[in-house]
């Protein structure tokens, strides 16, 4: 599908998407927004879920809806909700998501709702805190120009939710890898980690549940 708008977050749905394990049965797609990863999503999942707490994203995603019949949008908070079955899902995923609450909090509830054997992806956000890492973000700003340049310019839903970032790149990379043994984890050059993790199936070791990096959108 052809994307009516480009962002950072947008520019890395292929990476998520590269990631859907083959015969995925049920998909998650956490912070929903207006639903556009969740609708990529139903091309590989038989069933996808898409969950936001704002109730204009979530009105926004079923206003949108169309093509196949295979995603269900819930208003509904991820940490706070109990209904949301977990271990359940064969494929998570989380955009611009998990720096709106403590790291820990926000992995380690993605983690359970991620089923035995199943795959957890995390594009997420952090705060240069060293003149190393915004000499390295300083790289980015070419490829974000020529990139919303060929996209007719760097659009988000109106209304999308804001959150300031708070953990630098190198907490949550050690955080990342304390919580989720075996996790791949990676900077792109667009101001984004990725991180794939594998859920050790039942009676697993955790030290097999790594799985390699999918390609990346070029421009990472």
């Amino acid at each position: 599908m052809t994307d009516p708008y480009w962002n950072h977050n947008v520019h890395h749905h292929p990476a998520v998407l590269a990631a859907v394990p083959d015969g995925c049965g049920t998909a998650l797609d956490v912070g929903c927004g207006d639903g556009l990863l969740a609708r990529k999503l139903a091309g590989r999942g038989a069933s996808v879920t898409g969950v936001d707490r704002s109730p204009e994203m979530i009105e926004l995603a079923r206003a949108r809806a169309h093509g196949p019949g295979n995603v269900t949008y819930l208003e509904t908070d991820y940490l706070a909700d109990g209904s949301l079955p977990e271990g359940a899902y064969d494929f998570v995923s989380a955009v611009a998501v998990v720096h709106h609450a403590p790291f820990e909090k926000a992995a380690g509830r993605l983690a359970r709702l991620t089923a035995p054997g199943g795959r957890l992806v995390i594009v997420g956000m952090t705060a240069n805190r060293t003149v190393l890492y915004w000499l390295v973000s300083a790289c980015g700003v070419p490829a974000s120009q020529l990139h919303a340049r060929r996209h007719g310019g760097k659009r988000s839903p109106a209304g999308m939710p804001v959150e300031d970032v708070h953990m630098s790149w190198a907490e949550t990379r050690q955080a990342a890898h304390r919580l989720l043994p075996g996790c791949d984890w990676r900077r792109t050059l667009l101001w984004r980690y990725v991180l794939v993790w594998d859920k050790p199936r039942e009676g697993g070791s955790r030290a097999a549940s790594g799985t390699a990096f999918p390609a990346q959108p070029r421009g990472d």
